[in-house]
C-alpha cells in the first residue's frame, strides 16, 4: 500500500517523532511504500519550553521524510492538504497529541478527504491534555470530525474520544516497545561510563520534566531515612520543561542533595541505554497519564517499573509482576522501593517482564492499522 504520515519525524526530537520513524520503518519492512510529511514549523519558539526542538542524532535510514507543514500558517495547510490529496495514498496516518495541532492537522485532513480514496487514521496520544487550557475540547472535536478512525494506546484515551465521537471506529492497541535505543549493557559498565560511584544503587526518573509527571512526589519519597541508609541514588535524566528551581529547592529542603543526580538535558538516543542499563528500577510517579513511552523503553531493557495508578499505566505494568502500581503518595513510593531492594525483587520480576513484553511488538500495531483500513473499505 501507499501510506503517508502526517506528524513529527526526524529532524524533530522526542518520543512522538521517534515513534513515527520506527512505525514507518516497520511498514516499509512489511513491503509498503511510506512517505512522511513533517513540520517546517512545529511550535513557534515562544511556545516551546525546551532548549531545542531538533535532534543531534543521525537521520534514520531509508525514510522518505519531507519537511512541509507549518503548524501556524493556514495558507500552508491548503498547500500540504492538496499535495497529499493529489498523491492519493491509500492511508494517511495522522499523529494527534495536543489541541494546538488541531487546526493544522484537521484542515489538512479535510482537504485530503476530498479525493474520496484516502482513509485517514489518527493515532492519538492524548485527547485531553495533561495541562488543560480553555478551548481544548472544541479544538479536539474539530480534529475528530476530520478523520475516519482512531487508534489509541491507552483505554483512558479511548474513553475520552468516545465521549465526543462514538460513531467512528476507535481501536485500542498498546504502545509498542521502543527498540531503537541500542542494547542492554552490563550494569557495572554502564555505571562506569556515566562516571557514577559503583557502591550505590540507582533508580531512574527519565524524560522531559513537567509538573504532571510527579517528580516532587519522588523527591519526597527519597527523604526516607531507610532509603538513604541503603545507598539508593535517584538519577533524574531529562530536560526541565517546568520550573527547575522549584525542584532544586525541594532537594535542598529534603536534605537529599547527595542522593539525587540531576542530568538536566535532553538525553540523546545514543545515551539512553546507559541510563537504563545503570538503573535497577524505573520510577514514573505521574499525577496524570495516558500511556508512556518510558515504560516501553523500560521493557526493551528488561527493567522493572514503579508507576502510579493513573491513566493507562496500570494496564501496562502488572502489579507485583513487572513492578509496582501505587497511589500518588510519597510514602507508598518509598515503601515499594524499600520492598524492591530489601526483598531483592529484581530476579522475581525478570521472567514476568520477559513474558509481558511480547504483547508490545510493532506488527500488532500495523495489523490494527490494516484491520481498520479494511473495515473502512467495507463501509464505503
Amino acid at each position: 500500500m501507499n501510506i503517508t504520515f502526517l506528524g513529527p519525524a526526524y529532524p524533530y526530537r522526542g518520543g512522538i517523532a521517534a515513534f513515527n520513524n520506527r512505525l514507518a520503518q516497520e511498514l516499509i519492512a512489511e513491503g509498503h511504500n511510506v512517505k512522511i510529511e513533517t513540520f517546517t514549523v512545529q511550535y513557534p519558539n515562544f511556545l516551546f519550553p525546551g532548549k531545542s526542538q531538533f535532534s543531534d542524532d543521525e537521520a534514520p535510514k531509508d525514510l522518505n521524510i519531507t519537511r512541509s507543514v507549518n503548524s501556524v500558517n493556514p495558507l500552508n495547510w491548503l498547500k500540504v492538504g492538496n499535495k497529499i490529496k493529489n498523491d492519493s495514498p491509500d492511508i494517511l496516518i495522522v499523529r494527534y497529541w495536543m489541541p494546538f495541532m488541531a487546526p493544522s492537522l484537521g484542515k489538512i485532513s479535510r482537504i485530503v478527504k476530498k479525493n474520496n480514496k484516502t482513509k485517514i487514521i489518527a493515532i492519538v496520544d492524548n485527547f485531553i491534555p495533561h495541562e488543560k487550557r480553555i478551548g481544548d475540547q472544541t479544538l479536539s472535536k474539530y480534529f475528530t470530525n476530520s478523520v475516519d478512525a482512531f487508534i489509541t494506546m491507552s483505554k483512558a484515551v479511548l474513553n475520552d474520544i468516545s465521549k465526543i465521537n462514538s460513531s467512528k471506529i476507535i481501536s485500542y492497541t498498546p504502545h509498542p516497545i521502543y527498540d531503537i535505543y541500542g542494547s542492554l549493557l552490563d550494569k557495572s559498565k554502564a555505571i562506569d561510563k556515566l562516571k557514577l560511584p559503583k557502591e550505590n544503587k540507582y533508580i531512574l526518573f527519565f524524560g522531559l520534566i513537567r509538573d504532571y509527571k510527579g517528580l516532587d512526589l519522588l523527591l519526597d519519597a527519597m527523604k526516607n531515612e531507610e532509603i538513604k541508609q541503603l545507598g539508593i541514588k535517584l538519577i533524574v535524566a531529562g530536560e526541565f520543561y517546568s520550573n527547575k528551581e522549584k525542584y532544586t529547592n525541594q532537594i535542598k529542603e529534603n536534605n537529599i542533595t547527595d542522593n539525587v543526580i540531576l542530568v538536566s538535558k535532553f538525553i540523546p538516543d545514543n545515551e539512553v541505554n546507559l541510563y537504563f542499563s545503570a538503573s535497577d528500577i524505573i520510577v514514573q510517579p505521574y499525577k496524570t497519564a495516558t500511556q508512556s513511552g518510558v515504560t516501553q523503553i523500560a521493557y526493551h531493557f528488561n527493567k522493572p517499573m514503579l508507576v502510579t495508578n493513573v491513566g493507562g499505566l496500570p494496564e501496562i505494568v502488572p502489579h507485583n509482576k513487572c513492578g509496582y502500581v501505587v497511589s500518588k503518595n510519597a510514602n507508598e513510593i518509598s515503601n515499594s522501593l524499600l520492598d524492591f531492594y530489601i526483598n531483592k525483587r529484581e530476579k522475581h520480576f525478570a521472567p514476568f517482564i520477559e513474558k509481558e513484553k511480547e504483547k508490545y511488538e510493532w506488527n500488532k500495531l500495523t495489523q490494527t492499522i490494516f484491520n481498520i483500513f479494511n473495515e473502512l473499505k467495507k463501509g464505503q
